[in-house]
């Protein structure tokens, strides 16, 4: 029986850019090449199955060939996935470039390296300069909630550490996310009956039903809440209110919901509050 050859490291390597996405890393490669880029991901990894999974984990002996088969560090494979992202945020994660930031996306390359940041549907700003992300099509669009801006950044911090380092307040910043994109029922209830465009985030940020209606905005829903751009302030905004205050907000928003979705959003939330006091109360034990 004739074993699999073992896959050869390439001849030519081509350097990442600062923060670039590890399949974007892999195409590039692959675009050298000319070969399709699962088929030079299979090269290094035989048994991968896409890019995309790539990208959200690799095991620590796939980072190990990787890195090998590409003459790096494993670390450096580390940097360059999601691997680190914690579960609850993965739904955070857009699948193709969302923004980019026009001091550090490295615009003149040929092809275009997609930077790693450009798919974190929680940010507003870059994680590597910190000025203001545009939109993946290049237009800066105001935003129409300046006025919020301080919790949103706010907002755009505790998810970030939730999802990239793993720390946590009393309860989960993207949890709560989803909680906000969740429906509710205005009242008085208004008579055109546009009730799809209302959700729990428009309690604590009044401004926003009016933005949507007026923009005819298709907010996304709680399985994938990553807004547009111009309106995510917004939800990090209402991530960082909700956070603060504790959980007899969430108590209060669901005063807000009507029929199934009062009673989804009660248990969540209820599940999240249980958490926090099962935490909490770990955490004292262990003082003792």
């Amino acid at each position: 029986m004739i074993e699999d050859p073992i896959p050869r490291r390439l001849p030519v390597i081509l350097p990442p850019h600062l923060d670039e996405l590890l399949s974007s890393w892999i195409g590039r490669h692959a675009c050298f090449y000319a070969v399709p880029p699962l088929v030079m991901l299979r090269h290094c990894l035989p048994e991968a199955s896409s890019l995309r999974a790539a990208d959200l984990h690799l095991s620590s002996d796939q980072e190990i060939r990787l890195a090998s088969m590409l003459s790096t560090d494993p670390a450096v494979m580390r940097r360059m996935n999601f691997g680190n992202v914690v579960q609850s945020s993965h739904r955070l994660l857009a699948t193709r470039p969302a923004q980019y930031c026009t001091e550090c996306s490295p615009g003149d390359a040929e092809p275009a390296p997609i930077l790693r940041s450009q798919l974190l549907g929680w940010r507003i700003t870059c994680p590597l300069c910190g000025n203001q992300l545009r939109d993946a099509g290049g237009r800066e669009l105001p935003s129409p909630f300046r006025p919020y801006r301080g919790a949103a950044l706010r907002g755009e911090k505790l998810l970030d550490d939730e999802a990239e380092r793993g720390i946590g307040t009393w309860t989960s910043p993207a949890d709560i996310a989803r909680l906000l994109l969740m429906r509710r029922i205005p009242t008085p209830i208004p008579r055109e009956h546009d009730l799809w465009r209302f959700r729990v985030l428009g309690a604590i940020i009044p401004d926003l039903d009016h933005v949507v209606a007026e923009q005819q905005e298709n907010l996304p829903t709680p399985a994938k809440p990553i807004l547009a751009l111009p309106l995510r302030p917004a939800l990090l905004a209402g991530v960082a209110i909700v956070e603060r205050a504790g959980p007899e907000m969430l108590r209060m928003l669901r005063g807000h919901m009507m029929g199934d979705n009062r009673v989804r959003f009660t248990d969540a939330a209820e599940n999240m509050i249980a958490r926090a006091r099962w935490s909490r109360a770990s955490s004292q034990m262990q003082l003792i």
